[in-house]
């Protein structure tokens, strides 16, 4: 499925359960955060090596998908409130981080771009 598609599910579910009042541009990105919290959480005291492992465990992999596609329906439905052309976006931030992390300047270093210089 395409985004758009996705989309276009999703704004169907809401629709069918009059949930589209509830749908604020608020409330969707306060459910985001929620959600981001809740992925956030099954990686939560693990090793750096159990993180990179967790997808091995056949339960710990369905808690992330399901963690995981909680923060895309959410991100899809704000994206649709304020009709924001995401894959537009994602691309307008691609071309800014290439000129913010120079490959020169950026490469093997996880400095934040306003302190590659220093």
């Amino acid at each position: 499925m395409s985004i758009s598609s996705l989309q276009i599910a999703l704004a169907d579910f809401a629709r069918r359960r009059d949930w589209e009042q509830f749908h604020t541009p608020k409330n969707l990105a306060m459910a985001l955060a929620g959600e981001a919290g809740e992925l956030a959480a099954e990686f939560q005291w693990l090793t750096p090596e159990q993180s990179q492992a967790v997808m091995e465990d056949p339960a710990k992999a369905e808690a992330v998908r399901q963690e995981m596609a909680d923060v895309f329906s959410y991100l899809l439905r704000l994206a649709t409130v304020l009709d924001v052309d995401l894959e537009q976006a994602l691309k307008d931030k691609i071309d800014l981080n290439d000129t913010r992390y120079p490959v020169d300047r950026a490469y093997g270093t996880a400095t934040k771009y306003t302190d590659l210089d220093r």
